[in-house]
């Protein structure tokens, strides 16, 4: 196995119980691997019911199997760990914003790149060595750094907490099972990680779901919006059209019944200027008679005044004065 592939496949190589990479690995009969400590740990709390399960599957096991390290396993955990080392290199492991800072550096501080569950302090790479190296703190538990490692702590125990129980729905350590929550029903917190991971794929199935519907609502309604726009639209422009064929149709009768008008006028004002013609010509016929009349009158002649106003009497009373019908007043109605 190379470094590569062993730095890609780490997760198969945390122990459950500590999440953490394995430190003294051993495997349990049904083939999932854990801390020595932890997994021993976790079945002492089992020995006055004498029945031993693997925290990881519920396989129960009796008697109490026998542990014996798994020294190939450990091996590739330990190239693991060194390959982590390296990877960290200190001119670059300053601390900057949102970094948890090594609580051992002095001066400068040096970011951390693992948190001790068992010292309840955090460790830049220097720092770190000797819980690779010592041989009593290589039994200590690290984790991935934190800066809230008393809440990892149990405040009544000093252990780690690492079960949740179901009845009292809390986070405690082993000891606590023992003895305030003893009979409860609790269960390894990776198992209830695994649940809850189970569910929240559900959560977010339906979270997307609703997502996608809501998303197809949000495009049906746009796509409502965009006819209803253009189908007003539309009516703008059919009732714009309508009016302005209606303009232009009112307009034309307009000009039609200006012009009906003006040939009637002149229709009209052709006959009164004709009839104005001809009384003229008879006010001066009048006149003239009347001034022969008046001549006449003043004749001393007797015969050739009885000649003349026989033939002038019967001249002005022959003819009548035309009548004039000139309307004042034009109308189409």
């Amino acid at each position: 196995m190379t470094e590569t592939s062993i730095s890609e496949d780490q997760d198969q190589f945390i122990c459950p119980i500590c999440v953490d990479l394995l430190k003294d690995a051993v495997a349990t009969p049904c083939g999932h691997s854990f801390c020595m400590v932890c997994i021993n740990g976790f079945w002492d709390q089992n020995d006055q019911r004498r029945i031993y399960s693997c925290p990881q599957c519920r396989e129960t096991f009796t008697p109490r199997p026998v542990l014996r390290r798994n020294n190939m396993l450990a091996e590739v955990v330990e190239k693991l760990k060194n390959i982590e080392l390296q990877a960290a290199s200190p001119a670059h492991c300053y601390t900057g914003p949102g970094d948890v800072e090594c609580n051992f550096c002095t001066g400068r501080k040096l970011k951390a790149i693992k948190s001790c569950l068992t010292c309840l302090a955090t460790f830049c790479e220097t720092h770190l060595k000797p819980h690779y190296e010592v041989a009593v703190l290589k039994k200590h538990k690290l984790v991935k750094t934190s800066s809230h490692l008393q809440k990892k702590i149990c405040s009544q125990h000093d252990k780690v907490i690492e079960i949740y129980c179901h009845t009292d729905q809390s986070f405690i350590c082993y000891l606590c099972t023992m003895e305030k929550h003893r009979g409860h029903d609790t269960v390894l917190a990776a198992t209830e990680r695994t649940q809850k991971q189970s569910d929240l794929k559900e959560e977010q199935r339906k979270f997307q779901q609703r997502i996608q519907e809501n998303e197809k609502k949000v495009q049906e309604l746009k796509q409502a919006v965009d006819t209803l726009k253009r189908s007003a639209q539309a009516a703008v422009e059919d009732i714009e059209r309508i009016f302005t064929e209606l303009i232009h149709s009112i307009e034309k009768k307009c000009c039609e019944v200006k012009e009906l008008i003006r040939d009637q006028e002149k229709i009209e004002l052709s006959r009164a200027e004709g009839l104005l013609d001809q009384l003229e010509q008879e006010i001066a016929d009048f006149k003239r008679r009347d001034t022969e009349m008046e001549q006449l009158s003043h004749t001393e002649d007797h015969i050739h005044f009885l000649q003349s106003f026989q033939s002038l009497c019967v001249s002005s009373g022959s003819e009548d004065s035309p009548s004039i019908p000139v309307h004042q007043h034009l109308s189409l109605i």
